[in-house]
């Protein structure tokens, strides 16, 4: 099913929120939590990383990868190609966050998987990997046949926007968790820093909601349409 307006104008939301979103993460660690390092005596800089790398990995370049086939006039290889790149690059983003995370934990002492937010972020990233190679198999190499991918095709893209919308709701639930440790140390729950946290939520969450109306929009015609089956 899709909706009879064009997809452009939303992907274009779509791009301004997770410009808006990455720029509110930084200021966040940057300007509230001291910055970044993957080396140093205060560990929460190698923390910090890890909202940085999942909201810019799985979230943004994913919704990217998403809206790849909305938003650009190409052809229809090219946009495959840009498709799976993209995701390629969310996907090792997204484990360099969580191996952030963990890398974090275990230099502080504190437990790994204790929460949901890390279990349902687990099974994200396993699944996101489970279709980044489920489509690269089927739709770009070695490739399946004509039926094959018509046939897998629904399946690629309902699977697909599962996993991101997944990974939005999980993404609102770490801000959550971690605001919530943050006010439990002394973090003012009326401050500046708390209201930025909650508006990087509301903005992501937007941007995953813009990036699903975009898919279900009607997308510009290819410069070359060869009318054969490829991932979105």
């Amino acid at each position: 099913m899709a909706l009879r307006v064009p997809a452009i104008p939303f992907t274009f939301v779509a791009h301004t929120l997770g410009i808006a979103a990455l720029v509110l993460v930084l200021v966040w660690n940057i300007h509230f939590r001291g910055g970044f390092a993957w080396e140093a005596t205060n560990k929460n800089l190698i923390f910090n990383l890890h909202p940085l790398l999942m909201l810019l990995g799985l979230i943004i370049l994913g919704g990217e990868a998403i809206i790849s086939y909305k938003s650009l006039p190409l052809k229809k290889q090219v946009k495959k190609l840009i498709h799976l790149v993209l995701h390629a690059l969310a996907l090792a983003l997204g484990i360099i966050g969580i191996y952030a995370a963990f890398k974090n934990h275990n230099e502080s002492g504190i437990a790994n998987l204790y929460s949901l937010h890390s279990w349902i972020g687990i099974g994200v990233i396993v699944l996101y990997g489970i279709q980044w190679i489920y489509g690269f198999l089927i739709f770009f190499y070695p490739g399946g046949s004509p039926t094959l991918r018509s046939e897998c095709m629904p399946w690629h893209v309902v699977f697909g926007l599962l996993v991101y919308v997944l990974a939005v709701a999980n993404a609102s639930l770490g801000f959550l968790e971690k605001l919530t440790f943050l006010e439990s140390s002394g973090v003012a729950k009326f401050g500046s820093e708390a209201f930025l946290v909650n508006f990087t939520a509301l903005v992501t969450i937007l941007f995953g909601v813009f990036v699903v109306i975009s898919v279900l929009s009607e997308a510009p015609a290819p410069i070359e349409d060869d009318h054969s089956y490829s991932s979105i």
